[in-house]
């Protein structure tokens, strides 16, 4: 049940908390969800064209005229309760059996943000090839800051898998490294001035690729000395794209150098640790995360726990350790698209991170008595100490049965998870 009601744009007054079914690039606002403090924000909204816009009275500081409100976004009526009474009483926090609606809801709303992004990158690209090269520095900085307004809305949020069909291949790796990016450096506590070049420089990593030719844009064992030596010109190729495209120079030193490494291996210029920058330094590590979990090769594959563990053990030297050590916390014990095996023989594959307690993180399990339904979403974190996670596995260990059902995909992509906030905040349901 929603205590969220519509109500006339003309009937708002400051003190109403508003949550808007727009786009989150659509709309100039910080939020979708936010209290309104002045007569200029009403206007702004009347802008945008909106004759309605869902509106929250338990975090509202103003009252609403009985007469201007709709019926509740789920109505009142049908449960048999007085929906005038119900225009302004609060609701309760949805119970434990609601949580599996909760978790497909949020899960349909990252798929569909996931899919905006998509699209900002995609015209951003299309930009750059049809010769304008400003135009697409701006579009990827609104991208950008679209992601981080929506990652900063959900400020408990963590990190949620997105599904194979939702995801893009030409832009998934894009979206994947600046996702991780983004969460990593707000778990540092960086403030939203330093995301937003960081953001920039994560969406525009690999730019520089799209002036390669296909076949050596990601090395595999079989390249030749030249192939190899063209890979690597991807750097400068990109830094030049950039620096058409007239980004922040805090955007141009992760392009620069998101391929160098804390024992100075890395290239083109061989820095130590030292003499990198801290943005570029987490581009690296998120963008070799990806790669291990999402590799041009299907069969260098790695599970998101395969890949933890390996980044951990093997990238010592080659990455920032405390801030490796910060990407694995914030990643889990078992990070999202790890299937697993419980303590009772279920088997189920990770849907998002539990940050307060990383093994008992929410997942979808494949259950034989309710397959028609599909997996059902369960958090451990409510669940009997008892029933915890056993094992991971490779989807091929899976039964044939269970594989088709919880259908871990080959690629695996991520987006920011809105069911840590308060269920009132969810502003598409």
């Amino acid at each position: 049940m929603s205590a969220l009601h519509y109500i006339d744009v003309p009937a708002l007054r400051p003190g109403m908390y508003v949550q808007l079914e727009l786009g989150w690039m659509d709309h100039p606002f910080p939020t979708n969800s936010f209290l309104i403090h002045s007569a200029a924000q009403i206007d702004v909204l009347r802008g945008l064209g909106l004759k309605q816009v869902r509106w929250d009275p338990r975090r509202s500081e103003a009252v609403a005229p009985a007469a201007t409100a709709t019926a509740p976004v789920q109505d009142a009526a049908a449960s048999g309760r007085d929906p005038v009474a119900t225009a302004t009483a609060p609701e309760p926090a949805p119970a434990p059996r609601d949580m599996p609606a909760l978790q497909r809801a949020a899960q349909v709303r990252c798929e569909r943000h996931y899919a905006e992004a998509g699209r900002g990158w995609r015209d951003t690209v299309e930009l750059l090839r049809t010769g304008r090269p400003t135009d697409a520095g701006a579009r990827a900085t609104a991208v950008a800051r679209a992601l981080i307004r929506q990652m900063l809305d959900t400020p408990d949020g963590s990190i949620r898998l997105i599904t194979e069909a939702a995801s893009d291949r030409g832009s998934a790796h894009v979206l994947n490294v600046t996702v991780l990016s983004l969460l990593l450096a707000r778990q540092l506590g960086w403030s939203e001035a330093a995301l937003a070049p960081l953001g920039v420089g994560a969406l525009l990593h690999d730019v520089g690729k799209l002036d390669l030719p296909e076949r050596v844009r990601h090395p595999d064992g079989h390249f030749t000395d030249l192939e190899h030596r063209l890979y690597r010109e991807h750097v400068a190729l990109g830094l030049a794209q950039a620096r058409r495209m007239e980004v922040e120079a805090e955007a141009l030193l992760v392009i620069a150098q998101h391929h160098e490494q804390a024992d100075g291996s890395g290239f083109p210029l061989r820095l130590k640790l030292d003499r990198q920058a801290q943005g570029a330094r987490i581009v690296a590590l998120a963008n070799r995360y990806d790669n291990l979990c999402n590799p041009a090769q299907a069969s260098s594959t790695h599970t998101p726990h395969e890949a933890l563990s390996l980044l951990y053990a093997q990238g010592q030297r080659r990455f920032d350790a405390q801030l490796l050590g910060a990407f694995v916390r914030m990643m889990g014990v078992y990070p999202p698209g790890s299937v697993v095996q419980l303590s009772d023989g279920r088997y189920a594959l990770v849907a998002s991170v539990n940050a307060t307690h990383p093994l008992r993180p929410c997942v979808l399990v494949h259950d034989a008595c309710a397959a028609r339904g599909g997996p059902l979403p369960l958090e451990l974190e409510h669940a009997p100490q008892s029933l915890a996670i056993r094992r991971s596995l490779k989807p091929a260990q899976l039964p044939c049965e269970v594989r088709l059902a919880l259908a871990p995909g080959r690629r695996v992509a991520w987006f920011f998870d809105p069911t840590a906030a308060p269920p009132a905040q969810d502003t598409q349901p």
